[in-house]
């Protein structure tokens, strides 16, 4: 008899990139400057009680920046007071996802290191369109997240995806202006409220995107600025899959190595790690794992390999091979901010079947990557992209500070390197040497070149890198 268990896996698959030069209207006396009301947090985070210490605000903002005039909605905002006297300003940390809640994060006090707190007042948001801020009050579980298997697949993918779309429009205020373009100037109008003449930000995952596209945008508005599993929004749709195929290859081949015959803490030591991989997908294409595919397990490694939880991979490997099926479940994009951000560009079956081969070619092991599931939640997205995809150009004082480990099965290393490339001399990567996806925290080593860079402003030297935990 087959057993179920549930593992969550959470993969997104996005970009980082280009923005638009000009500068918002300044607040004058028939546009009075947006400000916060502090209060209370209400008690709405499961098992995080309320901290008396923690403030909570709204701030009303434009639902399009292009018609200041027009409807307004409301940016959900919370703070953490610094804790020493010796306060340096306000750090904003830019969630990702998408779907990310800043708020929650605040909340909770664990993103940052004991100094950081007593040094900034820490400051997050739900991104519009996420959450609090406008988040759409519906099912965001478009078409099962499988490989399609032809056009009729394909053609049933849009068909849900359109349905699902207009069914979330009229719950959220922000649905067709929830891009990170618009999200920029809301995140240059909280620092306005807060009353910063500059911006110091931390952005992670999907948050380093807003901070891009920030400082291309306002570069001398940026004092500092961390931009930490950094996302690449300026590639197209094929090499968009491919290099995220790459990632998840990459993460397991580490897995892989990791997992010698002296690891006890593998089950699978001593065993040929990647044959026997490769026979629970083949088990999975004949159909031996009822209602779970060879999709949905290939999935397993981006997964467990973000934590990094390399032992429990190990014993999903080894489940499966006993003939034990697990229940994947792929928590949604909210693809109102994604698909408004990346395109889809994929007219019809022939040219989705291409990009699976650009993938299998890359990532012979999980065959697949996290690309995909990108290209299928946005298939059917309206044209044109609000936001789409370029090449970044920053000109800030300061080099953008970003630290990305190198093997991240999410936001691949050669994200980062990319990103840095079109950063230039505004841009300095710091390399963990390890693995999973996130680095700061990790180690003395990656808390403290991010620590330096925002209380100091000390810059890292070109190259620097911080050793495995």
């Amino acid at each position: 008899m087959i057993r179920r268990r549930s593992i969550i896996a959470s993969v997104t698959a996005i970009g980082a990139g280009l923005a638009l030069a000009a500068t918002p209207p300044a607040a004058g006396a028939d546009r009075p400057q947006p400000r916060i009301v502090w209060t209370k947090c209400a008690d709405d985070v499961p098992k995080v009680p309320v901290d008396d210490i923690v403030q909570c605000g709204k701030l009303r903002l434009p639902v399009d920046w292009d018609q200041p005039g027009g409807p307004t909605f409301e940016l959900a905002v919370a703070r953490r007071p610094a804790k020493s006297e010796s306060r340096v300003g306000t750090l904003v940390f830019g969630p990702g996802g998408p779907g990310d809640s800043g708020v929650e994060r605040i909340r909770r006090g664990d993103r940052f290191s004991p100094e950081i707190l007593a040094k900034f007042d820490t400051v997050s948001f739900d991104p519009r369109g996420v959450a609090r801020s406008a988040g759409p009050k519906c099912s965001l579980d478009l078409a099962p997240p499988g490989l399609l298997a032809g056009q009729a697949d394909f053609d049933r993918t849009v068909t849900g995806n359109r349905a699902a779309w207009a069914a979330c429009r009229p719950t959220s205020g922000v649905w067709d202006h929830a891009d990170t373009l618009n999200a920029v100037r809301d995140l240059d109008a909280l620092r306005a409220a807060l009353g910063e003449r500059q911006l110091t930000f931390h952005g992670s995952s999907y948050g380093t995107l807003l901070g891009q596209q920030y400082a291309a945008r306002y570069p001398h508005r940026v004092r500092a600025m961390v931009l930490e599993s950094v996302f690449d929004h300026s590639l197209g749709v094929r090499a968009f899959v491919r290099t995220q195929a790459l990632a998840a290859q990459d993460g397991f081949d580490e897995f892989v190595a990791w997992c010698s015959p002296t690891r006890t803490e593998c089950a699978l030591s001593g065993q040929d790690v990647r044959a026997t991989w490769r026979e629970v997908l083949n088990r999975a294409d004949r159909g031996e794992y009822p209602g779970v595919t060879a999709f949905d397990i290939s999935m397993l490694p981006i997964a467990r390999l973000a934590a990094p939880d390399r032992a429990g991979l190990s014993r999903d490997i080894a489940t499966l091979d006993a003939g034990q099926a697990p229940q994947i479940k792929l928590p949604p994009l909210v693809s109102s901010v994604f698909c408004a951000d990346w395109p889809a560009e994929v007219r019809d079956f022939p040219a989705y079947a291409g990009l699976v081969r650009t993938a299998r070619a890359v990532a012979p092991d999980v065959r697949y990557g996290g690309g995909l599931l990108a290209v299928r939640a946005c298939l059917g997205w309206p044209s044109p992209v609000a936001n789409p995809p370029g090449r970044l150009h920053v000109t800030t004082d300061r080099p953008l500070l970003l630290l990305n480990a190198r093997h991240d099965v999410r936001t691949g290393y050669v994200w980062a390197a990319n990103v840095a490339r079109q950063l230039g001399r505004s841009g300095r990567l710091v390399t963990y040497e390890g693995s999973g996806h996130g680095a700061y925290g990790n180690t003395p080593c990656t808390t403290a070149a991010v620590d330096r860079y925002l209380i100091d402003l000390a810059v890292p030297p070109p190259g620097a890198s911080c050793p495995m935990a």
